[in-house]
């Protein structure tokens, strides 16, 4: 982790080798902070943390694996001393009529989706209570609120992290401001990972027509974290102009 100044805001974010989480990464940087960039793609994260110089590391991890996230939590600690931001982006979106056949894709979204944010929130928590508090930033989606055939245990994870993250705000207020972020279509690789062939072809078509870039995500989260310590956007759901549900 050589190479990152000292002071400034320490932002750890998951999922941080494409889409929203590299996003996140670039806007967050831009505006000073100092960003651990925490993903399994190690070679993406290594070239994005190149790219943008001083202040931004690479830490491979994998929010399934509580070991890799004790690790890293770890390294940050000893090398940069603290944790001001987490921010739980890391998910997959894997679509399709519910059934036996796509039990693999349904374990895959919970643990990453649900129990990968809750470990990675667990394993960091005590440094972002540390230094007098800090922010949690759970990248949800609309699926959270809406849910319609074909999307049946992402709805369900999304619905997770919208109660878990409710129920945290409640317990760490007022030192840990949690800011639920609840995105439609956004032009990421979530569309890659559908293995139903069907779905995937219809998810395309609606992605290519209605999504917006991640950057404009991006920026909602830098400006909720950057409001006075008096106030919190607890909850903030975004969706493309042209996207009805």
């Amino acid at each position: 982790m050589g190479g990152a100044p000292a002071g400034g805001r320490v932002a750890v974010i998951t999922g941080a080798s494409s889409g929203i989480g590299e996003a996140t990464a670039r806007v967050l940087h831009d505006e000073g902070y100092r960003v651990v960039l925490l993903a399994r793609r190690l070679a993406r994260i290594a070239r994005l943390a190149g790219e943008l110089g001083e202040g931004a590391v690479a830490v491979a991890a994998d929010v399934t694996d509580r070991g890799s996230l004790l690790a890293a939590a770890g390294r940050v600690q000893a090398e940069l001393g603290r944790v001001d931001v987490l921010v739980n982006n890391a998910g997959v979106m894997l679509l399709g009529p519910f059934g036996a056949e796509l039990a693999g894709d349904h374990r895959r979204m919970v643990e990453t989706n649900l129990l990968g944010a809750i470990t990675a929130t667990e394993v960091f928590l005590d440094q972002l209570l540390a230094n007098g508090g800090g922010d949690l930033v759970n990248v949800s989606s609309v699926a959270g609120r809406t849910a319609r055939p074909g999307n049946a245990v992402y709805a369900a994870t999304k619905w997770g992290m919208n109660g878990w993250s409710e129920s945290l705000r409640q317990q760490l207020l007022p030192d840990v401001r949690v800011i639920l972020v609840e995105p439609g279509a956004v032009a990421t690789e979530l569309t890659d990972h559908i293995t139903h062939a069907e779905t995937k072809a219809a998810a395309e078509r609606m992605y290519e027509q209605t999504a917006i870039p991640p950057g404009e995500i991006a920026q909602i989260i830098a400006f909720a974290l950057s409001r006075p310590r008096s106030v919190s956007l607890n909850e903030i759901l975004v969706r493309p102009s042209g996207q009805a549900g």
